[in-house]
């Protein structure tokens, strides 16, 4: 009986395995930042920009840590049925859940998490998409986000949250004042 009662003890000792979100999203971080670096030639050049960034970066989170969900497409088409491909309003409306434009949810945002835009243009409007990567250790690092801004031939950027807020043109501040800031969303999936 004192073995079994060891064992249990020392099975309720030792962290909890992981979750398959909390990996996808750190293999998300892995994938976003590497392209900062350099892009991988896996990421179709006719589909950089933000929205192709998301969704290469959490086709090759998937494929790496669960390839059998993608035997079905990730995304929701602007028809809100299933599709390999989304552009960035179809990614918000069909694929990610708001989660809040305050100050209290962007403290809140986890890694896998988008900031999203809306600029009027003469053209239309144009979205933007920023992916959210949080530190596991907030203490010694701070959230950035990683985007891609949309120029053909431009690499991926990065930058601090934090300064986003403080530091950026009006229009692209991540704050309640800005009307141009759709809000702070969070893959579907994921909202468990």
């Amino acid at each position: 009986m004192p073995v079994l009662l060891l064992l249990l003890s020392l099975q309720a000792a030792s962290p909890a395995p992981e979750s398959l979100d909390a990996l996808l999203r750190r293999e998300v971080a892995h994938v976003v930042l590497a392209q900062v670096r350099r892009m991988d030639p896996q990421w179709n050049p006719a589909q950089r920009d933000c929205a192709g960034l998301v969704r290469f970066a959490f086709r090759a989170a998937y494929r790496r840590l669960h390839p059998r969900r993608l035997d079905s497409p990730l995304w929701r088409d602007d028809k809100g049925q299933p599709g390999d491909f989304a552009d960035a309003e179809t990614l918000l409306t069909h694929s990610f859940a708001p989660l809040g434009r305050d100050e209290a949810t962007r403290e809140s945002l986890r890694t896998g998490d988008l900031v999203a835009f809306r600029q009027e243009r003469d053209s239309g409007p144009l979205f933007h998409l920023m992916l959210v990567v949080r530190p596991e250790d907030k203490a010694h690092a701070p959230t950035r986000v990683v985007y891609h801004p949309g120029d053909k031939g431009a690499p991926v950027r990065t930058g601090i949250l934090q300064s986003l807020v403080t530091e950026a043109p009006l229009e692209w501040r991540p704050v309640p004042q800005n009307t141009a800031f759709l809000g702070f969303f969070r893959f579907k999936e994921w909202m468990r």
